[in-house]
């Protein structure tokens, strides 16, 4: 219960961001954070592991909302949690271990400076007292937990922040201004929109977006409290889960979520909870929270929102992975992809493909590393009648093209064996490549013997040695 109330105090300075990242009213971002939290802690997969509305579902959905308002937004999460189930239930979340750890991280890199770059508006243009006050939000927010975590750190410099700015009278931004706060619940409904093809045509690529960049937030997050508690979590369920929340959320007029690294480790690493009460707890604090103190979240500043989110993006950064001894330990091709993910990521505002790019990246990196181990070692037998060329490695499209011109199809004796024994048969392309050295073999009247097949090459080549001509 304990932790389910500080993760509720820590969710209301994050939501107000979020919902003012995505252009929306703070009670669109409260109340999200509310069904998010509530709906997964009955559905979810993962104990204790909190979502709500975030900075990564916001930043995919704000260009929407900018450009069509927020009927279209809301269609795009409800139809972006649809996707999540249909995902969940094929399979998606097995589909994780093929992220390689570089991508994990630029993911992760670049999610802090789209936060950043999002408050960037918020203090350019504004009266001269925003800045002492977001310096001071920062100084307190660094200092306070040196002194004591019992109350979260972000939470005080909104008090102090704010009991600054009504006692002194400062005229600076504050969340009233973004928009009014609720008093009550909003009652469920469709979208307000036209049901149209135009209409689907233009939120699909959104829900898309929203429904891989939710997934892989919350299947990361999953996995990092895995590791945490020892425990090991369905991430299946939990992502039909995170689908069934947003559909439950976007009914409500909400933006939309997924899980939060930051709450998550508030509530299992900082507070010690295991299990969907203190997830439970999380939201329905919120609610109370807002609704019965909505005149007083109305008088935050915006400075200390800006504050909490510099911090916010400043603690999500791998500050390891870019330190000078990382960069010289870590092979060029894995800097390389984390690059490419966080320039991808920055350049188009869109973290789904920022991912897709850095995996492809990754995969062309690995493939070029593992193309050069396909070596050929040659022995010609004492007669003189026979020779042995032994390849090792792994034999795919890559390492395969180049073998053809590894042996010396005129100078090799009448009898040829090529023993497999240290290699692997990976595609047909290999499969093609040792036809094509069987027929040079053959154009010159010398005989092709291959040997040392795994069971599982054995079975390739079988099935396709000769035929790959005929069907071609």
């Amino acid at each position: 219960m304990l932790a389910g109330l500080v993760v509720a105090l820590a969710l209301i300075p994050e939501a107000i961001s979020f919902s003012v990242i995505a252009g929306v009213d703070p009670a669109v971002g409260l109340f999200s954070s509310f069904t998010m939290a509530v709906v997964v802690s009955v559905v979810g997969g993962r104990k204790a592991m909190i979502s709500a509305a975030t900075g990564a579902v916001a930043l995919v959905i704000a260009p929407l909302n900018r450009e069509h308002g927020l009927g279209h937004l809301v269609a795009a999460v409800i139809l972006g949690g649809l996707m999540q189930i249909a995902l969940g239930a094929l399979g998606v979340a097995k589909l994780m271990r093929f992220v390689p750890r570089s991508v994990m991280v630029g993911f992760v890199n670049a999610l802090a400076i789209l936060i950043f770059m999002a408050q960037v508006p918020e203090i350019t243009g504004v009266p001269w007292p925003v800045y002492p006050l977001m310096f001071g939000g920062l100084a307190l927010m660094v200092l306070l937990p040196r002194i004591t975590t019992v109350v979260p750190a972000p939470l005080v410099a909104i008090v102090v922040l704010t009991s600054i700015t009504v006692a002194a009278g400062i005229a600076v931004p504050t969340v009233g201004d973004k928009g009014e706060l609720p008093s009550a619940l909003p009652a469920p409904g469709l979208p307000d929109v036209p049901f149209t093809v135009d209409t689907l045509t233009t939120v699909a690529p959104y829900a898309l977006a929203l429904a891989l960049v939710g997934l892989m937030e919350s299947l990361m997050t999953a996995k990092l409290v895995d590791d945490i508690t020892d425990t090991r979590s369905d991430k299946t369920r939990e992502s039909i889960g995170q689908g069934v929340a947003n559909v439950v959320t976007g009914l409500f007029g909400g933006m939309g979520g997924c899980a939060m690294i930051g709450q998550t480790m508030i509530n299992v690493k900082t507070s010690g909870a295991r299990t969907r009460l203190s997830t439970f707890l999380a939201g329905v604090f919120l609610l109370i929270l807002v609704v019965v103190l909505g005149p007083v979240v109305s008088t935050i500043p915006m400075a200390a929102l800006v504050a909490v989110m510099v911090l916010v993006s400043f603690a999500t950064f791998d500050w390891h992975s870019v330190h000078p001894r990382t960069l010289r330990r870590m092979p060029v091709g894995e800097t390389g992809v984390m690059a490419v993910t966080v320039a991808v990521v920055v350049a188009t505002h869109n973290l789904a493909i920022g991912v897709v790019a850095g995996v492809i990246t990754a995969m062309m990196v690995f493939a070029r590393r593992v193309a050069h181990l396909a070596e050929v070692t040659s022995v010609v037998d004492p007669d003189g009648r026979t020779v042995v060329h032994a390849v090792t490695g792994e034999l795919f499209f890559a390492s395969s093209n180049d073998l053809v011109h590894r042996f010396d199809y005129a100078g090799d004796p009448g009898h040829v064996v090529i023993d497999l024994t240290g290699a692997h048969i990976w595609d047909a392309s290999s499969v093609a490549a040792l036809d094509a050295i069987e027929t040079k073999y053959a154009a010159r009247g010398k005989k092709v013997t291959i040997t040392g097949l795994n069971e599982a090459s054995a079975e390739m080549h079988g099935r396709l040695a000769g035929r790959l001509a005929d069907a071609h």
